[in-house]
């Protein structure tokens, strides 16, 4: 493999007792539930989920485990089907999934905080044969699933067998389905098989050097691909993994969590961290955190500059992209020292078995060095739970090796000289605004350096003149936050006009998903609402005026419009414009200039 960047950071990233075991190849093609026994076996003693709640060795897992699958094995038979796992974000839920798996099911994660409707389609989908849950949410259970037979109560299983059930998975059989959302609004079952699981252990283990020493968080809910990785790269590893539950806890107590549980390695998307970061006083200490591993949005210079601040001189910063498809496909590592040369951080180089390519809209290879991302390997999902029609969207033979597929990821990147690669965000996150092609990461990167600004994201939407309009929604620092025109101000000095959002919006906190990703779906709609500017609202005060505000209300498509308001905070641009000076044409005898809405741009 060349030479990286990165390699001497890279070469730094061990446990302090520097007891890594380098995760063999030979055992991708075995089953999760075998090595799960081999660690259980070496570790019996060893701690292996720990929360608040609960304390589990590995023999006490493997047990937990084990009963589970009798349990399971009598209420459905030995043939590999499906069963969902509904049951809070703790310590007994990891024991429920490994007894799945040690029954030679698939499991299907179903987070209680899911609304009704989405569970129940989950299930039916999934066609589970079970729900395994508890006694709390067994009458949740019993109105997703009808049959009562098919119900398995974990806290009624004491008196099933604690011994290892014969071998049933083969490498090929499927591991988990995990539901995410779909573009056209129905959730999607990703599946994934036990040797690709174990091959994404094999290269999280080996890039991290993660060892039996180490504690991992548990941020991310089970039931979402970043908990499933977190889980299995600790427990197949005889590391210790620790849930903690962010929606009901928060973040006011994550760093004293931190700290008390001696963590070593961190993992959460970025806005997380940003989220956590920020609230630090600085008299924390987290001696323990080894790695700060971040993942599934952009890295910036500020989150770059918030681990510096907060962790210590031996701590490494991880960027990582990867997708629930394939596992990891880039690391980039960055120590204390680190000083990045650009606002958006690389997700670095390549790991094992994966290469990156880079694809024109037509699937062909990219004359230039930028394009949508794809991967090709033999280590990526078999696809979409009953649904061909996204896998074929998706995924690709390979003409050169029947034995890889071709995986579009759907995000755009650029390959610096170097190897290095930069993830530039979701292709459908780049628009036409007037004719010019906009990257609203660029205009989300300039409004999070905004001083007043803690956190931006930027859509598009569609105007009543079927016009792509840019709308930003920002979450001030303090209250009251800076108003449009002075957001305004400081876009224009950064950006061509055509890249400054019409329309701001402040929000108290952005909406987040079950992974804690913006979600961008729940944006408030912006229709009609005047922006806060700098003017004070003051009404027409004669018919003319009152005429020419209708006229940028229909427009502007806001409504209400004061008369000292300034035509460009309202979002106003020169199409605009020139459907406003139409439109006075066509009002009155009197034939204005385009150019005279810019010289005096108010009512």
């Amino acid at each position: 493999m060349p030479e990286r960047s990165d390699d001497p950071i890279r070469a730094k990233c061990f446990h302090a007792t520097g007891t890594f075991i380098e995760f063999p190849r030979d055992e991708i093609q075995g089953s999760i539930p075998e090595r799960l026994e081999k660690i259980a076996r070496q570790f019996p003693d060893r701690t292996a989920v720990e929360s608040t709640e609960h304390r589990l060795t590995y023999r006490d897992l493997n047990r937990t485990a084990n009963k589970t699958a009798h349990a399971v094995l009598s209420a459905c038979g030995d043939k590999n089907g499906s069963v969902a796992v509904l049951m809070e974000h703790d310590a007994p839920v990891i024991g429920t999934i490994f007894g799945a798996l040690k029954a030679g099911k698939f499991y299907v994660p179903l987070d209680p905080a899911l609304p009704h409707a989405r569970s129940k389609f989950i299930v039916d989908d999934a066609q589970a044969e079970s729900i395994i849950t508890d006694t709390k949410h067994l009458p949740l259970a019993k109105t997703l699933m009808e049959s009562p037979r098919r119900m398995v109560n974990i806290d009624d299983i004491e008196d099933y067998p604690d011994t290892d059930p014969a071998p049933r998975a083969r490498p090929d059989d499927l591991c988990w389905v995990i539901y995410t959302s779909g573009s056209t609004g129905r959730p999607k079952g990703v599946m994934q098989n036990h040797r690709n699981v174990l091959h994404f252990m094999m290269n999280y283990t080996n890039g991290l050097h993660i060892c039996s020493e180490d504690r991992l968080s548990l941020l991310y809910s089970f039931s979402v691909n970043g908990g499933a990785h977190d889980i299995f790269a600790a427990l197949l590893n005889g590391a210790a993994v620790c849930p903690y539950d962010l929606r009901t806890k928060g973040f006011g107590e994550l760093g004293q969590w931190l700290m008390d549980e001696r963590i070593t390695i961190y993992h959460s998307v970025p806005t997380v961290f940003r989220q956590f970061a920020e609230n630090l006083t600085g008299r924390e200490d987290f001696p323990n955190i080894r790695i700060v591993r971040l993942g599934g949005e952009p890295v910036y210079a500020r989150d770059v500059s918030l681990f510096k601040k907060h962790f210590s001189s031996d701590c490494i910063l991880v960027n990582r992209l990867g997708s629930s498809e394939t596992g990891s496909l880039r690391m980039f590592f960055l120590d204390k020292a680190a000083e990045p040369s650009n606002n958006l951080i690389p997700v670095g180089y390549a790991v094992p078995d994966n290469e990156i390519l880079l694809l024109n809209d037509s699937g062909a290879p990219a004359v230039a060095d930028e394009g949508e991302i794809a991967v090709r390997t033999r280590y990526v999902s078999p696809g979409y739970w009953r649904r061909p029609d996204l896998t074929a969207a998706a995924f690709f033979e390979d003409p050169a090796d029947r034995h890889e597929k071709i995986y579009r990821t759907g995000d755009l990147g650029r390959m610096l000289p170097d190897g290095c690669l930069l993830h530039l965000g979701r292709k459908d996150f780049f628009v036409k605004i007037r004719g010019y092609r906009v990257e609203l990461d660029e205009i989300e990167t300039m409004l999070n350096q905004f001083p007043g600004i803690k956190d931006a994201v930027v859509t598009a939407l569609n105007n009543n003149s079927g016009d792509e309009r840019l709308v930003a929604y920002v979450v001030p620092k303090t209250a009251p936050g800076p108003n449009v025109t002075e957001m305004r101000r400081f876009l224009e000095r950064q950006l061509p006009d055509y890249m400054i959002p019409g329309t701001f919006i402040s929000l108290a906190a952005l909406p987040l998903t079950d992974t804690f990703k913006v979600d961008r779906k729940a944006l408030p709609n912006p229709k009609g609402l005047r922006p806060e500017i700098a003017a004070t609202y003051a009404a027409p005060g004669n018919p003319i005026e009152a005429a020419l505000v209708r006229i940028w209300a229909e427009v502007l498509e806001i409504d209400e419009i004061g008369v000292h308001d300034h035509f460009f905070d309202l979002g106003g641009h020169s199409l605009a414009a020139t459907r406003i000076v139409s439109r006075v044409a066509k009002a009155s005898p009197v034939n204005l200039p385009i150019k005279i809405l810019f010289d005096c741009p108010t009512v």
